[in-house]
């Protein structure tokens, strides 16, 4: 049933695609845009993205005749976009205005945290490892995001202005990188 191996391996795998430190800069830059993050708002949904996905992923993207690589390149997208947001400190994704605190949802929980990224790893598991051990793998890197996510006031203070933006152009070229090479995998 439970098998601790697989579990490490999944958490590990999960934890570099979701690289939750590596968004620190961009939590920060929806903290300040929205006034807040809403750390239960954004783990629940990316909880239900992400099991969603695990057990239901490949009937839904057949059910819309996609593929795997389709979505993969339409998350890169939107990942590019974000990581141009972070790195020239312009706004190209606008908010709306009657839509306030949804920052928590779109970018944050998805794409960030549970986006083409990630559910492709997570269909990309399944063929390797047991349900239950990635559902577990799953729940930890969720609960590490949490943590982060609550940490945001905390995390910003400690890092400082100065700080904060080097981290975000540095952040913002790995993302635009990640992007890339999503984008080159499957499109290409």
């Amino acid at each position: 049933m439970f098998n601790f191996k697989e579990i490490f391996s999944v958490t590990l795998i999960l934890f570099s695609v979701i690289d939750i430190l590596g968004s620190i800069p961009f939590i920060i830059i929806i903290r300040k845009r929205e006034g807040r993050i809403h750390a239960e708002k954004a783990t629940i949904i990316s909880a239900a993205l992400m099991v969603g996905f695990l057990f239901l992923g490949q009937s839904i993207l057949t059910l819309f005749g996609l593929d795997v690589a389709s979505f993969a390149v339409a998350g890169a997208i939107v990942i590019f976009i974000v990581a141009m947001e972070m790195i020239l400190g312009i706004t190209l994704i606008k908010d709306d205005p009657d839509a306030k605190g949804s920052g928590s949802i779109v970018p944050l929980a998805f794409p960030l945290i549970a986006g083409a990224g990630t559910m492709t790893t997570i269909l990309s598991l399944r063929a390797v490892y047991e349900e239950v051990n990635i559902l577990v793998g799953i729940l930890l890197n969720l609960m590490f995001v949490y943590l982060v996510l609550r940490s945001s006031v905390w995390l910003e203070r400690v890092i400082g202005k100065s700080g904060f933006a080097v981290l975000r152009r540095v952040f913002g070229v790995i993302l635009l990188a990640i992007a890339v090479k999503i984008f080159k995998t499957h499109a290409l």
